[in-house]
């Protein structure tokens, strides 16, 4: 028993991003994240089949097969977070992909870029008064274990974007009510950051950095860039 429940404690971040790094692996948001270049559908569906056949890896493991890769996340669903056991399918799962001469690897140069997790903010005066318009336009349903009237809503099959709600003291007409929070690994934050003031963006708040920069567009229109460090 005692076991079991260690398998179920959340790992810090420092913890969860140390656990995994070396492994092709990163800790990003709330959950280990990676992918497998495989260049072809078949081979990309048989990396998935193995990986999911992983003991244990149900309730932990998520997947999308892709004509070239597949793309990997593992988290503990009943307690939305990373814990001992997720780090330990990280660690059984590079080494199926090894099992095909193949490699876990957060992404970057030649594939695009690099596994992240993207979030929706909604600034409200009322978070209760409008969390269940959202919930409801959009099918989502509670984060596990945050029923709250203000707590995030999750696509209950983890496609799209969760929701989180943020909390305004004034009205701001003149700024954006919705924002995009895009959490990207660690190592990659100042790349990207640099990318999108090359495109043309602001850099506009970094006081909290490294947990968040804020950017923005030439019309004001703000994004957050985000990674786990800071936050502890």
């Amino acid at each position: 028993m005692g076991e079991e429940a260690s398998h179920y404690e959340r790992l810090s971040r420092l913890a969860a991003s140390g656990a995994v790094t070396g492994l092709g692996w990163r800790f990003v948001l709330c959950e280990f994240r990676t992918q497998v270049l495989t260049g072809s559908l078949p081979l990309a569906a048989d990396v998935a089949a193995r990986a999911a056949a992983v003991a244990d890896a149900q309730g932990h493991l998520r997947m999308d097969v892709r004509e070239d890769r597949v793309i990997l996340a593992l988290q503990t669903a009943e307690v939305a977070w990373v814990t001992p056991l997720d780090a330990e399918l990280a660690r059984e799962i590079s080494a199926v992909a090894g099992e095909f001469r193949l490699t876990t690897q957060p992404g970057a140069g030649r594939t695009g870029r690099s596994v992240q997790v993207v979030e929706i903010a909604i600034d409200a005066m009322d978070i209760a008064s409008i969390r269940p318009f959202w919930k409801a336009v959009l099918g989502y349903v509670d984060e596990p274990g945050r029923p709250g009237p203000q707590d995030p809503l999750v696509d209950p099959l983890g496609q799209g974007p969760a929701i989180w709600f943020q909390q305004m003291d004034a009205p701001r007409p003149q700024r954006n009510r919705l924002h995009f929070d895009v959490s990207v690994p660690h190592d990659e934050a100042h790349q990207r950051i640099q990318d999108t003031v090359a495109a043309g963006g602001k850099l506009v708040y970094d006081a909290e950095a490294p947990a968040f920069w804020v950017l923005a567009d030439p019309e004001g229109n703000e994004a957050c860039i985000t990674t786990w460090q800071g936050r502890d």
